[in-house]
């Protein structure tokens, strides 16, 4: 009986032992939130070599980019995030997608991700970021799913794979539900950036219309940086996102 009392305190223990490690500062989230409310351009990452991913995302923030998000789909993505962190901390913000498990968030936040992307609604991610005041944006379609992330504690809300209705749909729902801040990515692309968000986007990922398959096979970088010149000057007009609070409660540290 010892025994087992004496495992579950060690467990316990290796619990928050866990936590202590990965968890920030509210400064440090508050933060993070801040950079996506005044730049709202995420320049989301699939290559399908390492070689080409920091050719690519260095074209992007050259292009004026200054959110990146590398997926974990990309080889050697975990490398592009620490060496991406090293070169551009404090210019330019880093964090990880296609996050499955807990098990990715911490080899991410170990990499020194900034904050965390999943392409599906994960609860216990979302549970395990939440708890650590590290910024996580879930996958969602609906908007049950949405605010289902949001209770379980995500500050944004990714709307991904695109929705019928577009623009309309994300105007739609955000009014509906103003307690959200969502993040669609699907469906985005160089010219309609902007008008997503006007019209009740807080934030918005570009993957394709940015980084065209293409482009990425002839290693043609200038045609990503003229990309990215061209959808920040769009989305420039729409001004930065005015950050109000959604009741929504940061972990205890």
């Amino acid at each position: 009986m010892a025994f087992v009392h004496g495992s579950k305190v060690a467990r316990a223990a290796s619990r928050v032992a866990s936590r202590s490690i990965y968890t920030k500062t509210v400064d440090n989230y508050e933060s993070v939130l801040d950079r996506f409310a005044r730049d709202r351009l995420t320049a989301v990452l699939r290559t399908p070599t390492a070689e080409a991913a920091p050719k690519a995302m260095a074209a992007a923030i050259d292009g004026g980019f200054k959110i990146a998000e590398f997926t974990l789909t990309t080889p050697g993505c975990l490398d592009a995030v620490a060496d991406f962190r090293g070169k551009y901390d404090g210019d330019v913000m880093v964090g990880c997608g296609t996050i499955m498990c807990t098990e990715d968030a911490e080899a991410a936040c170990d990499a020194g991700a900034e904050f965390i992307i999943t392409p599906v609604l994960l609860p216990e991610v979302v549970t395990w970021c939440a708890q650590r005041n590290i910024v996580c944006v879930p996958g969602c379609q609906t908007p049950t799913e949405l605010y289902t992330a949001y209770t379980l504690g995500a500050p944004l809300q990714k709307v991904f794979p695109g929705v019928a209705g577009a623009v309309t749909w994300v105007k739609a729902v955000s009014a509906a539900l103003p307690m959200l801040r969502l993040n669609p990515t699907s469906g985005v692309d160089l010219d309609n950036a902007g008008e997503y968000l006007s019209n009740g986007a807080a934030s918005v990922g570009l993957v394709a219309p940015l980084f065209p398959p293409d482009a990425i096979a002839n290693e043609d970088w200038d045609a990503i940086h003229a990309n990215a010149t061209k959808v920040v000057g769009n989305a420039a007009k729409a001004g930065p996102f005015v950050r109000k609070p959604t009741g929504f409660q940061l972990a205890k540290l």
